[in-house]
């Protein structure tokens, strides 16, 4: 993860507490500082025009943070914080995150793995059409409920504890007696803008990983030889050359594919830089343009979209949207809002979700979301593979 240089007072190696928005990984950490005030909220129409008029009102370190919603048509979230970033310091694993948790799954694995075969049904019926589904991205959730209220300082210490990935919270809006975070840890960087260089990571492709060498080893090996997963990458790589190409004056993947990894899953990842024509284009106006990707949504991404609505029983809300943050110059870093949580007060819905494709396996599939759930269920203190049975 690079941070823009223009920002290097705001970065360190330390783990930030609650606030408005907060962001920490291998690099450093952002998080909201001095008098921050919401951004007047809509969708990506008017996302330029509030970003340059919340700037103008604030003070010249002023950084603005916070999330995109899954749905275009949506309103966002966002903060301005006058005070740019400041840094919090908190030891890993610090304080009690909650007791007496219990969970439920909407949907179960077997209800999950029944979606999965309907929206197989549907691939394969579309699949003599050009403009015919190809892929679609199924999500289900876990609604946690605990005792006490859930400790989003200690969430994110732990979290933060993984290094190949970015942990976040961003404040949300919410009418109840207690406030509302979307808290995650995600590995996908969506966009990077530094000056005009720009730089996207999309992940696409998964397997969960093992405890025992051997056995890692050979889950990394079924990945990278797996043709599903290289074609599920595949149609991320391209839409996403594709939306940024217009952008650009260069653009390119001069690395390939490659795999990846966090604690919990093998992912296939390509690296994706360019130059932009115009620098003055601020990153959240491009995340926008870019989201949702294929990675999760699917293609086409209406279809895919229109389909995610009719098949998924809670909404996603701000789960596979987008979080991140940038300065006065438009320089910063967006990140795709999964391995996520959406909490408020003693209440949690944990959200994971898998690319179908042709050749997909419902179980599997269904396996798959369970192991993605795994980070931030370790995190609460509930065991990494409660979501891995009915």
């Amino acid at each position: 993860m690079m941070m823009p240089s223009g920002v290097a007072e705001h970065i360190a190696a330390s783990k930030p507490a609650e606030g408005e928005f907060a962001f920490t990984g291998p690099r450093g950490a952002v998080r909201s500082a001095g008098r921050t005030a919401p951004v007047a909220s809509g969708t990506q129409d008017s996302l330029d025009e509030r970003i340059a008029r919340a700037f103008r009102h604030a003070g010249p370190r002023a950084i603005i943070g916070g999330a995109l919603p899954f749905s275009r048509h949506q309103a966002d979230h966002l903060w301005c914080a006058e005070g740019g970033s400041t840094m919090v310091h908190a030891a890993v694993g610090a304080g009690p995150i909650a007791t007496t948790l219990r969970m439920n799954a909407a949907p179960s694995p077997r209800d999950y793995a029944g979606s999965v075969a309907k929206a197989l049904e549907l691939i394969r019926q579309d699949a003599a059409h050009q403009d015919g589904l190809r892929k679609i991205v199924l999500a289900r959730t876990l609604a946690v409920s605990a005792s006490d209220p859930i400790s989003i300082a200690g969430l994110m210490s732990r979290l933060a504890d993984d290094d190949s990935v970015t942990a976040f919270q961003v404040a949300l809006p919410g009418n109840g007696p207690s406030p509302r975070h979307l808290v995650g840890a995600t590995p996908e960087l969506l966009i990077e803008k530094r000056g005009r260089a720009i730089l996207s990571n999309p992940l696409a492709g998964s397997i969960r990983r093992c405890a025992g060498p051997a056995e890692d080893a050979q889950a990394c090996g079924e990945l990278a030889r797996s043709d599903k997963d290289r074609r599920e990458h595949a149609m991320v790589v391209e839409y996403i050359l594709d939306q940024l190409s217009p952008w650009c004056r260069r653009l390119g993947s001069p690395e390939g594919t490659r795999l990846t990894s966090t604690r919990s899953m093998w992912h296939l990842h390509t690296r994706i830089v360019g130059e932009l024509l115009d620098d003055s284009v601020p990153v959240p106006v491009l995340a926008a343009a870019l989201h949702p990707t294929p990675a999760v949504c699917g293609l086409p991404c209406q279809r895919a979209a229109d389909l995610i609505s009719q098949l998924e029983p809670v909404a996603r809300d701000f789960y596979a949207g987008a979080v991140g943050w940038c300065d006065n110059r438009g320089d910063g870093a967006w990140y795709v809002a999964i391995r996520c949580a959406d909490i408020c007060g003693r209440e949690a819905r944990l959200y994971a979700g898998a690319g179908i494709v042709e050749g997909s396996d419902p179980m599997i599939e269904a396996a798959e979301t369970g192991s993605k759930f795994a980070a931030m269920l370790a995190a609460l203190g509930l065991p990494a593979d409660a979501a891995l049975t009915d």
